[in-house]
């Protein structure tokens, strides 16, 4: 199976942006983090404008992005800051998750079409 490359850059866009936003709330007690804070965003806008070099809609891009980066950044959250997570905020994490696969079959259709 063959991974089309623009999923790699989004993948590379999640990952860099929930990077970016820890190391924001750990800047609070370790000011160098800052840097880090900086070098993520600018990877994430980066990696996120290949993506849609790549080919994909803007809308699946964008909407996947977001709504990883506000799941993984709550998960990670609660092991790293020992931040809350509640279960409505699971149960939140779950609609992102069912919103994600509908704007991905989405366009999946839309394409086919």
């Amino acid at each position: 199976m063959r991974i089309h490359r623009s999923w790699l850059y989004l993948a590379g866009a999640i990952i860099t942006e929930v990077m970016a936003t820890l190391s924001l709330k750990g800047a609070l007690n370790d000011p160098a983090l800052y840097a880090v804070v900086v070098v993520g965003y600018v990877a994430a806008f980066f990696f996120l404008s290949r993506v849609l070099r790549a080919g994909l809609s803007v809308g699946v891009a964008y909407g996947i992005w977001g709504a990883c980066g506000v799941a993984l950044t709550a998960v990670f959250s609660y092991f790293i800051f020992d931040e809350p997570l509640t279960l409505m905020m699971l149960t939140g994490i779950a609609v992102i998750i069912a919103g994600v696969l509908c704007i991905e079959l989405g366009g999946r259709k839309a394409e086919a079409e």
